[in-house]
């Protein structure tokens, strides 16, 4: 979509709005509000976003702690920063959210790739890691069926356990309500984006509430003669057994199917750096059409039980069993030639099937002893994890660059698959956190200890390991809501088999010094809601394995460092400005190899990350209800790996704009990003292997609230 069509996409939803001004005024997940003396109405006011601003996380102490008395950096993107930005996926909805950098591999519309402090962070869902296959760290669930994203950056070990150096990130799932209510909801987009999703909730009986949560999208992509079909349903119920005891059934079910994807897979020579036989199109789709397919099935089943046993105790256990099956035919470049415009290209197809059964139980206690008052978690988790992949590999016939012409030398078919993985995996891991709290100091302190153990069918050979990790650190809170932190943490991650001296390998150890400072405006107007953090830290990966290429090097002595700080801002002011603001300075590095890695930058993590959105809603008058927004996005360069020849993508600024109208009842809105259009390139891993980012997209969505 080119810049003007942009400006036609804003003005019909600015028209949009207008017009829907003249129709009745209703209510939504937006609040009405009205002004009142004793014996007259004087206004309306519509309220957009209540939630906009977080207050507590679940996901950094387990409890729910209020992140002002959290001493680790944390991130949480509620459901109405979600829905007032116009997000479509995790990628997306971090844009803006210090500390973690998205849409890696460009627009990938299957999966969200992201780099946290770089490091790429593991998925959580309801508190549990995610069933995810060997090569690929998250499973793509879609950003529709949650509440909220929480980013838990640095090693979260202590409450987690294997968990990657720059931490996790977590959605929570929507839940049921008592009070009756939902959306439907219908968009459209670039590239034939359509989307019909809807959410209800309410009671069914007296003591028993549910929701249902459902998406269907058709879509096409920004490669061409790509589509993507996607199904989503998310069932839950809540029975409230007792007062004092409640069970809260979760399902999700998810179905994919793409036809034609390439994901990419481009030449350095047209994206990168100049082609002197033309300019690359930013679709260019270099495999076969007609035989690229992505298909991809996950559910799962589980609950969340909690039982208070009194005003100081009560037990809470989350389960979650997963289903996860994906099968990829694909055919896409290789290499080009020395005329700039042949491509050779592989014949590679993949499956995957796993399965995973995921259950964390634990108490929670309040000690208080004088003026002190501890706040206890102690847990089990456990994790049964069985996965099985396999690839096929052939050569398949080149194509021009420019002109690609496809089914030549077809039909086309996959080749023999060979086993990659074969495994299972059982994790044990207990816990026990403290905060205690002073008054105005808040110290945390927690620790645990993991038991792994992995099955190699393949290898015919089982593999033990376990690992503690903790964490300490404090808080102080004064009482105009500024509280200095500093912490401490620790986390680790296994590896298996073993180094080039026959030694089983050891888990690689990751550790994180961290102080900064949080600000939760508690003294500002009533109407003044806003968070503010800044994060200065240093964090070390050791035990990283490393080897010159050969397979006798093979050695644990590899080491990577990230440091930086991180300054971040959520903010609703008088219900009419919503403001998201963030700035992230990093300096990575591999500062310990055997390879040609040595002093290289972190794959995709640039050294400044700066972004800001603001957003003004009218909030009474002829034109209540009516806002729009702009935000800009700067990211500097980032290597697209570290060897052996590493190609680094340029700097680049993206431009975001809205415009929306609300009642209390319906919204209409128009989101566009890269709303210039502006052509660069998301990754260059290779010679081969460049992913151009994500150009210019406008979504239109009409909401009508119950």
């Amino acid at each position: 979509m080119s810049m003007p069509s942009i400006r036609l996409a804003l003005a019909a939803g600015a028209s949009l709005s207008v017009l829907a001004l003249a129709t009745a005024s209703m209510a939504q997940s937006v609040e009405t509000r009205r002004v009142v003396d004793e014996t007259t109405q004087l206004e309306e006011v519509i309220v957009t976003a209540p939630n906009y601003v977080p207050s507590g996380s679940l996901t950094a102490t387990k409890t729910g702690a209020p992140l002002i008395e959290t001493p680790q950096s944390i991130s949480v993107i509620s459901r109405d920063q979600i829905d007032l930005l116009g997000f479509v996926d995790v990628q997306q909805a971090l844009r803006y959210t210090a500390g973690v950098v998205g849409e890696n591999y460009g627009p990938d519309i299957r999966y969200d790739f992201l780099t946290q402090r770089g490091f790429s962070p593991a998925q959580y869902v309801d508190g549990l890691q995610s069933a995810v296959s060997a090569s690929i760290a998250n499973n793509g669930i879609d950003l529709y069926g949650a509440e909220s994203v929480e980013v838990l950056r640095g090693p979260s070990g202590s409450l987690y356990g294997t968990t990657p150096p720059g931490g996790i990130y977590n959605l929570t799932s929507r839940r049921p309500d008592s009070e009756f209510g939902g959306e439907l909801q219908a968009k459209y987009g670039t590239n034939d984006f359509k989307q019909i999703a809807g959410t209800v909730t309410g009671l069914l009986t007296e003591d028993v509430s549910a929701r249902l949560t459902a998406l269907y999208r058709d879509r096409e992509s920004e490669t061409d003669y790509v589509t993507a079909e996607r199904i989503y349903v998310a069932p839950a119920l809540t029975w409230s057994i007792t007062p004092q005891t409640e069970l809260t059934l979760l399902g999700s079910y998810q179905d994919d199917s793409n036809t034609g994807d390439t994901n990419g897979f481009l030449p350095v020579i047209g994206v990168l750096q100049p082609n002197p036989v033309g300019e690359l199109p930013r679709g260019v789709n270099l495999g076969e059409p007609d035989y690229n397919r992505y298909d991809r099935e996950q559910w799962t089943l589980g609950y969340a039980f909690e039982h208070t046993f009194s005003d100081t105790l009560k037990v809470v256990q989350n389960l979650k069993y997963s289903d996860y099956s994906e099968e990829q035919l694909v055919i896409y470049g290789a290499s080009l030639g020395a005329d700039n415009r042949t491509v050779s290209r592989f014949n590679f197809p993949s499956r995957d099937n796993l399965n995973q059964i995921a259950v964390d139980t634990r108490l929670e206690g309040r000690v208080e002893q004088g003026a002190v008052v501890h706040t206890l978690v102690g847990g089990v988790d456990y994790r049964d994890y069985d996965g099985h992949s396999e690839f096929g590999f052939d050569f398949a016939p080149s194509i021009d660059l420019f002109n690609p012409v496809y089914g030549v030398g077809g039909p086309y078919v996959a080749p023999a698959y060979n086993p990659f993985t074969d495994q299972t995996l059982e994790q044990t891991g207990i816990y026990l956190q403290d905060q205690v709290d002073f008054g105005r100091f808040v110290l945390t302190a927690s620790g645990r200890q993991d038991w792994i153990e992995q099955n190699n069918r393949i290898a015919g050979a089982t593999t033990k390991q376990d690992q503690f990790s903790w964490r300490i650190g404090g808080s102080y809170v004064f009482d105009n809501g500024v509280a200095p932190y500093a912490s401490y943490a620790t986390s680790f991650t296994p590896n298996f088999g073993s180094n080039g001296l026959g030694e089983a390998l050891k888990p690689s150890e990751s550790e994180q010094y961290e102080v900064g400072v949080k600000w939760d405006a508690r003294n500002l107007p009533e109407d003044v809601n806003l968070f503010a953090t800044a994060a200065l830290y240093q964090l070390t990966q050791t035990n990283v394995v490393t080897s010159d290429g050969t397979p006798t090097s093979v050695r644990q002595i590899g080491e990577a460092e990230a440091k930086g700080v991180e300054v971040e801002v959520v903010a609703r002011i008088r219900n009419q400005w919503s403001v998201n603001a963030s700035y992230t300075y990093t300096d990575s590095e591999v500062t310990r190899s055997l390879g040609t890695d040595l002093g290289a930058r972190l794959s995709t993590q640039p050294e400044h990350k700066l972004s800001a959105f603001a957003d003004y809603t009218i909030q009474s008058g002829p034109l209540g209800g009516l806002g729009f927004g702009v935000g800009g996005r700067y990211l500097s360069d980032s290597p697209g790996g570290t060897t052996p020849t590493v190609y680094v993508s340029p700097s680049v600024t993206l431009w975001d704009a809205i415009i929306h109208y609300d009642t209390p009842e319906w919204r209409f809105a128009v989101n566009g990003s890269n709303i210039f259009d502006k052509k660069y390139a998301a990754r260059c891993g290779g010679a081969f292997n460049c992913f151009f980012g994500a150009g210019e997209q406008v979504f239109a969505t009409v909401s009508r609230k119950f």
